[in-house]
This record gives C-alpha cells, structure tokens and sequence, in this order.
C-alpha cells in the first residue's frame, strides 16, 4: 500500500516543511473515518430531503385551493369568467324561467278579469249560459297567460342580451364587493373606518349637467362635497378586510413556498434524479386526490340540495361550471407532475429508459445522414450542436419550464403544445447535429443520452 504523507500540526513542534508519513493503520482508520462522515451526512441530506418533501406533498393541494380561490374572489375577470357560462347553461335557464314565469303568472289577477267578465256580461243581460261559461274562463284563461309570459321570458333569457345582463352584473357586484373588501375607494361602494359608503359622484355631476340644460343655471352651484352616502356600519367589516388580506398572501406566497420546497428537496437530496421523480409523482398522487374530493364534494352537494330548491341537473352545472377552474388548474399540474416524472426515468439507467434514448439516437442519426448524404451540410453549426447536446438540451428544456410558468392559467392543452414544441426543437436540434460534417462526433453525441 502506498502511504501518504501530511505535515505535521503546528503544536507538534517540528519544522513547518516537516511531512508526517502516515503508517497503513492510520491510512486505514482515516478512510474509515472520512466513510462514516460521509455516510453521515448522506444520512442527514436524505432525511432532510424527505422532510422538505413531505412538507411540499402536504401544502400542494392547499396551494391549489388558495390560488384558485384568491383569483376568483380578488380578479373580477377571473370570476366574470367563471360565472359567464352559468348564462347560458340550459338547466340554469330553465330554472329562471320557470321561476320568472311563476313570479309573473302570481301577480296577474286572472279571476278578477273574469269577474268584471262576468259582471259585464250580467249588465249586458246576456244569457245565463254565457255568463255560467264566463266564469269558467280561469282556468284556460290562466294557461294562457303562463304560455305567454313563459315564450316572452324565453325569448329574454336565451338572448344574447341576457348574457351581457349577466355579465355586467356580475362584473360590476364584483367589483364593488372587492373594492370594499380590499379598502379601495376607486369604486362606487367603498370602506372606511368600518363604514360602507357609496360614491354618488357621477350622479351628482349628471343631475347638475342636466339642470343646467334645462335652464336652471344656478344648479351649477352645486357643490363637490358630500358626494358620497353612508350605507351601513358593521364591526365585522374589518374582520373581512384582515380575511381577504390573509387570502391574498396564501394565494400568493402559498404556491411559491410549496414550490420551492419542493425544488429544495430534490436539491438536498443525495440522488437528484431520483427524489425528482419521487418528488413529481408525490405531487401527481396529491392532484389525483384533490380531484377525488372534488368529485366527493360535488356528490355531497348535490345530495344536500332539495329537487324543490333547485333541480339536480341545474345544482351540477352550477357547481361544475363553478370550480371548473380548478379542476382544470388540478389537472393541469397532474399533466405537468407525469411528464416530469418520466423525462425524470428517461433519464436513467433503467432499461426501457436506455431503449428509448437508443431509438431516439438511432432515429436523429439517421435522419442526419440522410440529410449529409443528400448535401445538406450544417457545418460549424452541427459541430457546435453535437458537442455541446446537454447543455442545448436543458436550455430547451429550461425554456419550456420558464414558458409554462409566465403563461397565465396555463391549460393541459397549454402544456401539451409547450412540450409538442420543445420535443420537436429537440428533435431538429439532434438532427442538425448528426448532419454535420465531422460524422464521428455527431455519432458520438448521439450515443450519449437523448431526451
């Protein structure tokens, strides 16, 4: 064996240019030492990770739900979106009509008309029979009223006019509920000081403008004071402003921390590959029980509504159509946690994993030389490509990841066209590389490992 030498400590007392030869026994006891600390400290990274994870794993779903809810009660556009569709949902129609047309119908005194009916025919001295059938009009009478109100409210409430209605009420009732919760006074009804108040500025600029028009000019006199009206006082309103600000922090932070709880436990762990796939799979079991409890919630809901409230086929569709985006957010990430978790495998040095990166190097390859063959040389460009693959690819890679992150409520149909187009580059990128001259290094780079 050979030995090694290491200079002496300072309190040994020999000169500074002094080597100390370490014997066999201490060589021996030095590996055993620097094994067991690093045997240690893998220990110690690998529960770390695992903790980091279990953290990730758990705030995950919570993340979901808090985004989701944050964009719909803080982003006016966010829930117009959400609420459009209820508009236009034949089983929601049906219930407004139904109940606009049973509201109408109640007000509509039909045995009144046909008891001035009746009266008249009396005074007119019409026959006996006439009047006897006179009074029994109520009942056809009455069908006949709820026929024409039910094809008018219809005609309404299928009309494109009724989904602008729609929308702008429910754009404007957002905005001020917003607008109070978050303390902005730049709409109509704002809070201060635990009051809710309206803003009649505009009104009151309109009235002096028309009063003016009208030709009483000392209503220019008006004044820009008082322009706005107390509704109410309430002590909880502040208790729903601290709410909606705790809202906006876990709708805003919650997503990141779990993020980078995640991105640390892959990073302290001593196997990255490997706790990237655990850590994506994790996450893609967690999405898959959100939406169980989604599916659970949406049952529960539908048992607890009576048909006499609300029709079964109206409360699905309200309640699908409400959380819709987030289902959609929760599928999402499922799509993005599997896709992660086998490019993770791809990358490994399983089997199927090795056939695939073969196949996928045996296929550029041969593409490339039969683009070299035909005369389509890249040059300095495939050399440039061949050498440098890994780095090429994880800047694709990368700018796929970076494209999903700043789209704004990115879709599985989002996710599936940023990865079409990332593989595709990737594809072209290792094509130009084995077509270019130098064959040996472009076949070289297509024995290491392919996306």
């Amino acid at each position: 064996m050979n030995s090694a030498a290491a200079p002496d400590p300072p309190h040994s007392g020999g000169s500074p240019n002094a080597k100390h030869v370490m014997t066999a026994e201490e060589r021996a006891e030095y590996e055993r030492l620097r094994r067991h600390a690093a045997v240690r400290h893998r220990r110690a990274r690998r529960a770390g990770s695992w903790v980091l994870l279990l953290l990730a794993l758990l705030l995950a779903p919570l993340a979901v739900v808090a985004a989701w809810v944050h964009d719909t009660v803080s982003d006016t556009d966010r829930y117009v979106a959400t609420v459009a569709p209820l508009a236009s949902a034949p089983p929601v129609q049906d219930v407004v009509i139904n109940r606009l047309t049973d509201r109408v119908v109640d007000n509509v005194d039909v045995q009144a008309v046909t008891d001035a009916l009746v009266r008249t025919l009396q005074d007119a001295g019409a026959p006996p029979r006439v009047v006897d059938g006179a009074a029994s009009l109520e009942g056809p009478l009455r069908n006949a009223v709820r026929t024409v109100v039910d094809r008018t409210v219809t005609r309404v409430i299928t009309s494109d006019a009724f989904q602008q209605v729609w929308e702008g009420a429910n754009r404007r009732s957002h905005a001020a509920v917003v607008n109070m919760l978050t303390g902005d006074r730049e709409g109509a009804v704002g809070a201060v000081n635990g009051t809710v108040q309206l803003n009649v500025g505009q009104v009151v600029d309109q009235v002096r403008e028309r009063l003016v028009d009208a030709g009483f000019d000392k209503a220019s006199a008006i004044p820009d004071t008082d322009r706005t009206i107390t509704l109410f006082e309430t002590e909880q309103l502040g208790k729903a402003q601290d709410a909606m600000r705790l809202l906006d922090v876990l709708g805003t932070w919650l997503p990141v921390l779990t993020v980078v709880l995640a991105a640390l436990a892959v990073w302290t762990a001593p196997a990255h590959r490997v706790m990237l796939m655990i850590t994506a799979t994790g996450v893609g079991v967690m999405m898959v029980g959100l939406l169980v409890v989604l599916a659970l919630i949406r049952r529960v809901y539908l048992d607890s509504v009576p048909p006499a409230v609300l029709p079964a086929d109206a409360a699905a569709t309200i309640y699908d159509t409400f959380v819709r985006f987030l289902r959609d957010s929760t599928l999402t990430l499922l799509v993005v946690s599997v896709i992660i978790a086998l490019v993770a495998y791809l990358y490994g040095p399983g089997r199927l994993a090795r056939g695939v990166r073969t196949a996928a190097g045996r296929g550029t390859q041969a593409t490339g030389r039969g683009l070299e063959n035909a005369g389509m040389h890249t040059g300095a460009v495939g050399r440039l490509l061949a050498g440098h693959r890994q780095w090429i690819t994880g800047v694709v890679i990368g700018a796929a990841a970076l494209t999903l992150v700043l789209w704004n409520h990115p879709t599985v149909g989002a996710v599936a066209l940023v990865v079409g187009v990332a593989l595709a580059v990737l594809a072209v990128l290792a094509i130009l590389a084995a077509a270019g001259p130098a064959g040996s290094t472009a076949e070289q780079a297509g024995q290491r490992a392919v996306p």
